[in-house]
């Protein structure tokens, strides 16, 4: 088999794949096809791509939510530690890794934690507890509601409580599609600053509901962008078309529309 022969069987076979959005089972396909990160069509694009600097320091630090509910707080710790981890003292210690009977056996005195951001230490005072991410009722509009997981401006209030600049962006339903592609990219071509997206997983094709992971990059060629999913048990990493993408963030979330964030230092 020639080598150009098996590249045309691989680009057809990315296509084709389930792992690009299953649209049968969701019963909402978009105007088109994922691409999975382990085909030679993400190969591609990230090789040619322009706008890529947030990939290196976001898979350097990326880790993935350990169940359904903590894709924000994971998607926090990501860029927390791609900005902070190795320029910044100080940073919080999860200890919750190393049980307190077995810290018996470690040497007196010593501490064998590193200073780093976790899903399980992004949350302080200023945000949701972890029993609200989790279920308990909070006050919405005057009544006493369920809302699990982290809003758009809750996930903000949790970025913004680590002393982070924060720039809200809700995609409601007259927002300029071509705007927010050019807010985006720019942000994908300078350092020091990341996006993380507030989406509906049915308007993409994928099973599940709202979600929270950061972008990665852009291909201009394909006008896709690379959304470094947190949750692997559920989806990998997926190119998706700039207007997906969009009408992804277009969709509403308990009191308004989804939507990203630009953050960096103050």
């Amino acid at each position: 088999m020639t080598r150009r022969y098996m590249k045309l069987l691989l680009l057809l076979l990315a296509v084709s794949s389930p792992v690009a959005g299953s649209h049968a089972e969701s019963g909402e396909a978009p105007s088109s096809v994922l691409v999975g990160w382990d085909t030679l069509q993400s190969e591609e694009r990230l090789a040619r791509s322009r706008y890529k600097v947030d990939f290196f320091p976001l898979s350097n630090h990326f880790v993935s939510q350990d169940n359904r509910v903590f894709c924000g707080l994971a998607s926090s710790s990501i860029v927390l530690n791609a900005l902070r981890l190795g320029r910044k003292s100080g940073l919080p210690q999860d200890t919750r890794s190393i049980l307190k009977e077995e810290l018996a056996w470690f040497p007196e005195g010593g501490n064998p934690f590193f200073g780093k951001y976790t899903p399980n230490n992004v949350l302080n005072s200023q945000t949701k507890s972890r029993v609200e991410v989790l279920g308990k009722p909070i006050a919405i509009n005057g009544e006493l509601r369920r809302d699990i997981g982290l809003q758009l401006r809750q996930l903000a209030q949790v970025m913004g409580a680590h002393g982070l600049n924060v720039v809200t962006r809700v995609v409601d339903d007259d927002a300029d599609a071509g705007m927010i592609r050019q807010e985006l990219i720019r942000n994908l071509e300078t350092r020091d600053d990341f996006i993380l997206i507030n989406y509906s997983r049915k308007v993409l094709g994928q099973k599940g509901g709202g979600h929270i992971s950061p972008l990665g990059a852009y291909d201009e060629d394909s006008d896709s962008f690379l959304v470094m999913d947190v949750n692997p048990n559920s989806a990998p990493w997926v190119w998706v078309q700039a207007d997906d993408l969009v009408a992804a963030m277009r969709t509403f979330d308990t009191v308004e529309n989804r939507g990203y964030l630009l953050i960096s230092e103050s």
